[in-house]
């Protein structure tokens, strides 16, 4: 069954959020998967879209690959509608337009159309109000794909490594960001900077938070998210962490940060965001797993020499 009306574009129900970095493995698709996961916990309509062709977003709810099946590339193409393109999963707030390797194809398709960077924008309007939530599974490079999902976005939530290279790529997308605000979007916000495979032990991973901490200030986002193993394991199950194991650290992590994200929305003086998550919820979802966890609270130039 379908999400009924909630909200507006313009206030915390129906915000979409683009997970987006042009560097490759930092995680995008783990927080796509989880943060939205985490949403659906506190039990608010959330909706995830793979807008990566190699649909790792997909395949991670556990979807096997079905050429057949109604995807974001027919969404984008205009062949299909988002709501004809929606999935169940196996979280019951949670739903998914999935990906295809077609999706690929887009990029030169999309070439010659008319209006071809607002195809997503459109596309998702007739659902921005079913969704509190709207979170965008990005491409790991700066192409068409990810320029569509910049420009539907509300905001972007930049997953990044705690390391030297990270840095290096961020000013890229910080400039991506500036030329879609001047010409196409002037409304898309830095949703938040966070940390992912994060060790807290190392001093360079401390030196590169430093860094980002001074450059963002508070859009870097309090929560950070580990190396954890069975983080690593639930995509392989068709899961999300939450789903896969409520007591690990990583689906901890990403309930913090969805907590976090909500609080946020919150303290922007819009209407009353949904209850923050607890890994309560996350067992509640989770069939016969058991376990309460404690619920935890939650410039100048970067200096790339870290």
């Amino acid at each position: 069954m379908l999400p009924g009306s909630s909200g507006s574009p313009n206030n915390p129900m129906g915000r979409v959020i683009a997970v987006a970095n042009q560097k490759g493995g930092v995680g995008k698709t783990t927080t796509a998967i989880n943060l939205a996961a985490s949403f659906a916990a506190a039990e608010v309509n959330t909706l995830l879209v793979d807008c990566d062709p190699q649909s790792n977003a997909t395949s991670g709810l556990g979807f096997a690959k079905d050429p057949d099946r109604v995807n974001s590339y027919h969404m984008l193409m205009g062949a299909a509608s988002a709501e004809e393109a929606l999935q169940t999963t196996e979280l019951e707030q949670l739903w998914l337009i999935p990906s295809h390797k077609n999706l690929i194809g887009a990029n030169l398709e999309l070439v010659d159309m008319e209006g071809r960077e607002f195809r997503m924008r459109q596309a998702l309007a007739p659902l921005r109000d079913r969704f509190h939530f709207i979170v965008l599974d990005c491409p790991p490079a700066l192409d068409l794909l990810t320029l569509n999902a910049l420009v539907a976005a509300d905001s972007v939530l930049i997953p990044m490594q705690g390391e030297y290279f990270a840095l290096e790529g961020i000013s890229e997308l910080l400039d991506t960001i500036e030329r879609i605000r001047a010409a196409l979007n002037p409304e898309l916000a830095i949703e938040g900077v966070v940390l992912t495979m994060f060790d807290d032990r190392t001093n360079l991973a401390q030196q590169v938070k430093t860094e980002l901490k001074n450059f963002f200030g508070d859009k870097l986002c309090t929560t950070t998210i580990p190396r954890n193993i069975r983080l690593a394991e639930a995509p392989s199950h068709g899961k999300a962490a939450l789903v896969y194991d409520p007591r690990s650290k990583g689906a901890e992590s990403y309930i913090r940060l969805a907590k976090e994200m909500i609080e946020r929305q919150a303290g922007y003086g819009q209407q009353p965001s949904p209850e923050a998550p607890t890994t309560e919820d996350a067992v509640g979802h989770g069939g016969d797993q058991a376990a309460a966890i404690e619920e935890i609270p939650g410039a100048e130039k970067m200096d790339k020499t870290a």
